[in-house]
């Protein structure tokens, strides 16, 4: 018993607890929303569940610290493989809604949740897309390596979209690999490059890979009036956040909230019930402690771990930033409504339980590795 008690005052001494708090934080901050904005479902399962994922996230966050990574990596094609099996399982048992428009989940019949593969799988990519490029990095800037990190990118990313039609999660696979790619050292002429390729290929990709639905939600951004019904939840949104002004309606005042007026309240545009009842305080608020999470894990990548754990690390904080961006700017009006949830805010248990293990993956990081300037 006394071992064990060593051991946990060891773990909780060399664990980030500074990262573990701000999660927490934040994601308890996310239950007392969802509580808000389900309140006029008239039950608290979504509270539930959400509780739920939050304390199986904690778990994991401290399990996925303790696992050596790096040692799980080295076998990092048959991850992929593993990876894009996952995925095209929603081929098979996949459903979705027609509110959402994808086929992102895998729904189990007698239970009240379900798990989204995409999601989960998002963390293993970073895992073997990190893996690649560290075994690539000493040659990273060559026509073949280029070739083959397209190739491992771009097989994830059409089999996301291929097999959920779900272009805000292939979105996300996307800027990972970009974020990964400049901090292996990727000169920025491939960039330059990849930019001008991806320009010329936005008539191919508009004519003959984006669904109708998709189109509509980015034209909406600019011209509401193209597709009323499309611009329907970023209209409400704004008006949301705008009754809110400075410090909001009040806990439970929120009329878009409380009356169901605005459209998945709990998990698009939970950002949205924090403005209309906690006003621009509530809004910086969590945008200050999301803030604070991608900074810290961005410090983290700078100062701790091998080569391998840094770019792991700046996915894991890619990940996050671009989640945040988007699902605030789809909040705003200024993106558009591709269905990325706000990260640990957001109702979802497949997303906090994975956003807490990416943290985990981080603070292993911590735990195992000298910051690089004491090496």
């Amino acid at each position: 018993m006394r071992r064990l008690w060593r051991s946990v005052v060891d773990y909780i001494r060399r664990t980030d607890l500074y990262l573990l708090s701000l999660a927490v934080i934040t994601s308890s901050i996310g239950l007392v929303l969802i509580y808000s904005a389900t309140r006029s479902y008239e039950t608290n399962q979504y509270v539930y569940i959400q509780a739920a994922a939050i304390a199986i996230g904690v778990v994991v966050y401290i399990l996925t610290s303790l696992i050596d990574i790096e040692s799980i990596a080295v076998f990092w094609k048959i991850l992929l493989i593993i990876n894009i099996l996952f995925i095209g399982s929603l081929l098979i048992f996949g459903v979705g809604s027609e509110s959402v428009g994808n086929n992102s989940w895998i729904r189990f019949k007698f239970l009240p949740i379900g798990i989204q593969p995409a999601e989960i799988g998002k963390l293993i990519f970073i895992i073997t897309f990190s893996q690649h490029c560290f075994i690539l990095r000493d040659r990273i800037n060559s026509l073949r390596s280029i070739i083959l990190l397209f190739v491992h990118a771009a097989v994830m990313v059409f089999a996301v979209y291929f097999c959920s039609e779900d272009l805000g999660m292939a979105l996300s696979y996307m800027f990972v690999c970009i974020i990964i790619l400049f901090a292996t050292g990727l000169k920025l002429r491939w960039f330059a490059i990849g930019g001008a390729l991806c320009a010329l290929a936005v008539p191919v990709v508009w004519n003959f890979f984006l669904k109708g639905y998709h189109k509509d939600r980015i034209l909406v951004v600019f011209d509401p009036t193209i597709d009323p019904d499309k611009a329907y939840h970023a209209l409400q949104s704004q008006i949301a956040l705008g009754a809110g002004e400075i410090t909001g309606k009040g806990f439970l005042q929120g009329r878009q909230t409380q009356f169901s007026v605005l459209p998945t309240k709990h998990t698009d545009f939970i950002f949205s019930v924090a403005g209309e009842e906690f006003g621009f305080i509530g809004c910086i608020t969590i945008i200050l402690l999301l803030a604070l999470i991608i900074i810290r894990v961005f410090y983290v990548a700078h100062k701790y771990g091998s080569d391998f754990s840094s770019l792991l690390c700046m996915g894991v904080g890619g990940m996050i930033l671009f989640q945040t961006f988007v699902n605030i700017g789809m909040c705003l009006g200024v993106s558009p409504v591709i269905g990325l949830t706000l990260p640990f805010l957001s109702y979802g248990g497949t997303s906090i339980v994975t956003m807490f293990a990416s943290l985990g993956i981080v603070a292993g990081a911590r735990i195992r590795q000298k910051p690089s300037w004491l090496q």
